[in-house]
């Protein structure tokens, strides 16, 4: 039975007072009556196992179900006070509120409701406090700038093998959207896979690790994805850095040895340390690479001696770095290579790239999630080894928050474009940085085609797709390419 948070834990957990409007009492005045404070934490007596508990913890009103706890976050564009009716219209069967929010209302709301100095920081500590219940869990944080994600869905693979593992949804991340996963965890499970994402301070991840005590601490690369909010490189680096010096000396720390800045964070951990890359100096790596297109990799894997041949349907050079970080996950956690490769190998793990069949005969690569100019190069490579009798075409589109880096990264994109397609396809204003790069660096005018909207770059992709072209999308999730995708696919069957 799943265990659920109670009333009484959230009391406890938060050290907020709990106040509740009671029939016959006046409901209105400016700073709450006493007679409307039902109890505090350590006087509890008065909460019995009659009091609510919560099949859920949200703080998004659209999330909220019946019986739901609702946290009414502050952030830097919306207030969630603000959707306190509409949490509880949806069924919020408590809130958790800010104490100085509620000696401003003149009625209290209809349910009971927790109020606290500050939110963010007391969801932090509920969260941390449903997490320590499970001293047992090995928790696994994966970083870095690009990656995170499929590295997470293969690491999951690899320890479903033998383990019950739980694993953080999407691409939640962040101090916020980690708390209510990490109340999701259960006695059942034996090991945890959380993505950790950071870049908008230094200290957020080091946050988001006092909640959930991570064991091992997967250190993927720096790269300019999300410069444009920490400034540098070397600011990035430090910012990630937060994830292995929050590990404890008994835990692993598992570098990318082949990033130099992710190398030198062997320094800044009191952890034990695992290289993994190409580099036969590392723990493991990789040697006898071979790339196949969409049909996947494969290459040797090199560890304590012996050797490992894989051939795993992961496309592109750059998921061989995938695979042997959720390798490396796997033989710190007791794993075997007969069990690793079965899960490297286990199609159900959701790697970014989708391949989609396209308008006349088509083939659409749907990589249009997020976009850096590490990952969007990484996407051309596939497009490059992919074989097809037909056009290599890339509909391209901006790359966000890179800053200062944004012109170079996109003349980047642009060289390496001009190097593998037949027809380029972009829209967005920095993206114009990629058309000129292109036609400088060797494509025709004919072949570069800048467009001022997506529904104008439907239109033309629409017009010009044909039999064997392999069509790749990407940009920045700010974009939403997949509407082009969308509008490319209506009608298909």
């Amino acid at each position: 039975m799943k265990k659920l948070l109670t009333l009484p834990e959230l009391i406890r957990a938060t050290g907020g007072k709990l106040y509740m409007p009671l029939p016959g009492l006046n409901q209105s005045g400016g700073n709450l009556p006493d007679n409307h404070l039902i109890a505090n934490y350590p006087d509890i007596s008065t909460l019995t196992s009659e009091n609510p508990t919560y099949s859920k913890v949200v703080y998004d009103s659209r999330q909220v179900v019946p019986g739901t706890l609702f946290v009414a976050l502050s952030g830097e564009n919306t207030d969630g006070h603000n959707y306190i009716e509409a949490a509880i219209a949806a069924g919020a069967s408590t809130l958790l509120v800010r104490k100085n929010w509620l000696a401003t209302q003149e009625n209290l709301p209809a349910v009971p409701v927790v109020a606290v100095e500050d939110t963010l920081k007391s969801f932090q500590q509920l969260a941390a406090d449903w997490r320590a219940q499970y001293s047992t869990l090995n928790v696994v944080g994966i970083t870095g700038s690009v990656g995170k994600t499929s590295t997470k869905e293969l690491a999951v693979a690899v320890l479903n093998q033998r383990y019950h593992v739980f694993k953080s949804p999407k691409s939640y991340n962040n101090e916020y959207s980690l708390m209510p996963v990490l109340l999701e965890l259960q006695e059942e499970y034996q090991q945890a896979v959380i993505e950790m994402g950071c870049g908008w301070e230094f200290g957020e991840l080091t946050r988001v690790c006092a909640v959930a005590k991570p064991h091992i601490g997967v250190e993927l690369g720096v790269s300019h994805s999300h410069v444009g909010r920490m400034g540098s490189l070397e600011n990035l680096a430090k910012n990630k850095a937060e994830l292995v010096q929050s590990l404890p000396p008994d835990g692993w720390a598992v570098l990318n040895g082949d990033d130099p800045l992710v190398k030198a964070m062997a320094s800044q951990t009191q952890a034990q340390v695992f290289y993994y890359g190409f580099d036969p100096s590392f723990d493991l790596w990789a040697s006898d690479i071979q790339t196949n297109g969409l049909e996947g990799i494969a290459f040797t894997a090199n560890y304590k001696g012996l050797k490992y041949h894989l051939r795993l349907p992961l496309p592109g050079r750059h998921n061989v770095y995938t695979a042997l970080a959720a390798s490396a996950i796997g033989l710190l956690c007791g794993l075997n290579w007969d069990e690793i490769e079965q899960g490297l190998k286990d199609t159900s793990a959701q790697i970014r790239v989708l391949v989609k069949p396209g308008l006349n005969g088509s083939v659409i690569i749907d990589d249009c999630y997020n976009a850096s100019a590490v990952s969007t190069v990484a996407a051309l490579d596939l497009l490059a080894d992919t074989k097809t009798q037909g056009r290599k075409i890339a509909m391209l589109g901006d790359m966000l928050e890179l800053g200062y880096y944004t012109e170079e990264a996109h003349r980047i994109v642009g060289r390496r474009a001009a190097q593998v397609v037949d027809i380029l396809v972009v829209t967005g204003e920095s993206s114009r940085f990629t058309a000129e790069e292109a036609l400088k660096s060797g494509l025709r005018q004919e072949q570069v085609i800048f467009t001022e909207t997506k529904r104008e770059a439907t239109q033309i992709l629409r017009d010009l797709l044909q039999q064997n072209d392999y069509l790749l999308v990407k940009a920045s999730r700010g974009i939403a390419l997949e509407e082009v995708i969308a509008g490319l696919l209506e009608g298909q069957p």
